[in-house]
């Protein structure tokens, strides 16, 4: 059979195995370039993909080659980087960095759409804690405004929710450059409420924003208590959702969880599509660190990249950070790490004291989560939003 008809029988049936969402990032640019004594040779676009099939997926690409061609005893996997252009795209806000190893660009952002051009669905490492939010996302930038929508994304803090809230305005922007995208953390968004308030211009500030093609709110917990903001909100939604205008959201717990929001807002989110992100599994934590490794053009050890992905399990920009301190270490001290210097180096990111927890912290904690005065957990009430 042709090369080309051999893999893409095998990347049909693959389909069927795996999640959308998987298979676009792992089987994206991959291909069959030879076959030779019962070897198929398949091509992938970096090492990190290469390793990431090698380990994950390679008994289910063995199964269904040998059932296409009984011939086949072995699969070996190459790496062949595409001819693509890459456009990089800098901001001339800051001096540019020489040594690449130290060109951080998490703080470069697009004056236009206040979206930072690093995050895209390319370098965002999908697993089962976060797949249906990527699956979702993905979806959205083919048709915006009329799939999924609103699209409401929660989870802890750290787990790529931002991440993935910008790469989707990215690709939107990028394949419909006449929509006006816009990314507004809360913060920001309750400020501009009430210098518009104070000004007198608020209606200036909703004509502006009625404007707006694609929504994207980061953190919309902060609007809870603040009942102005929430009600030039619940308007500003439902005269861009009117006219099928998108609009992304973003939160560390569920609508429902957010006690002091409005329950028309509440309403609002939970009519459209909801996604969670989890705590990424080990094995995903693994593949996050070496997907930075390899983005940041920099090499540390196997045995350095598992204590790291062993010791940090809740967070995954801790994961980025921890990575961040190895490479300047790398850098001012010219040598690479061994385990035991890696140990000192991060201790204080692993290992803080160990809090013992009281009635007062536990107390202090539920009221903080819910939006509650501590003592109102102590009334008699039978108020709903306390019960």
């Amino acid at each position: 059979m042709e090369n080309n008809k051999l893999w893409q029988s095998v990347l049909s049936q693959i389909q069927f195995c795996i999640s959308k969402a998987n298979f676009e990032t792992w089987f994206k640019n991959t291909k069959v370039v030879s076959e030779k004594d019962g070897a198929v040779f398949v091509s992938v676009p970096n090492s990190f993909s290469k390793e990431w099939l090698e380990n994950k997926y390679h008994k289910l690409i063995l199964k269904i080659l040998r059932n296409t061609d009984e011939k086949i005893k072995e699969i070996k996997y190459t790496v062949e980087t595409p001819n693509q252009k890459v456009q990089i795209i800098k901001s001339p806000k800051f001096e540019e960095i020489k040594d690449p190893q130290l060109r951080f660009r998490e703080f470069e952002v697009d004056k236009k759409t206040n979206l930072n051009p690093r995050y895209t669905f390319d370098n965002f490492v999908v697993g089962s804690f976060n797949e249906l939010a990527y699956a979702a996302g993905l979806g959205i930038t083919k048709n915006p405004g009329l799939t999924y929508n609103p699209f409401f994304i929660y989870g802890g803090v750290g787990l790529g929710k931002t991440h993935l809230l910008e790469a989707i305005g990215n690709k939107i922007t990028e394949k419909f450059p006449k929509k006006r995208v816009e990314y507004i953390p809360s913060n920001k968004f309750i400020t501009e409420i009430i210098n518009a308030i104070k000004n007198r211009s608020i209606e200036l500030l909703k004509v502006k924003l009625q404007k707006i093609d694609v929504l994207i709110i980061d953190d919309i917990q902060f609007l809870a208590g603040k009942e102005k903001t929430q009600e030039e909100f619940f308007y500003l939604f439902n005269n861009l959702y009117e006219k099928n205008k998108q609009i992304i959201i973003s939160s560390d717990r569920p609508p429902k969880a957010i006690s002091s929001l409005e329950e028309r807002l509440k309403s609002r989110f939970e009519g459209g599509m909801m996604a969670d992100i989890s705590l990424p599994d080990y094995e995903t934590r693994l593949a996050i660190l070496k997907f930075k490794e390899q983005e940041k053009n920099i090499q540390i050890s196997e045995e350095i990249l598992k204590y790291i992905a062993s010791n940090i399990t809740k967070n995954i920009r801790e994961l980025e950070g921890a990575l961040n301190q190895i490479i300047v270490y790398q850098k001012v001290n010219n040598k690479s790490l061994n385990l035991d210097i890696t140990k000192k180096l991060l201790k204080n990111l692993f290992f803080s004291p160990f809090k013992i927890a009281t009635q007062k912290k536990i107390i202090k904690t539920v009221a903080e989560f819910y939006d509650l005065n501590e003592k109102d957990v102590f009334n008699k009430t039978r108020k709903k939003e306390i019960v």
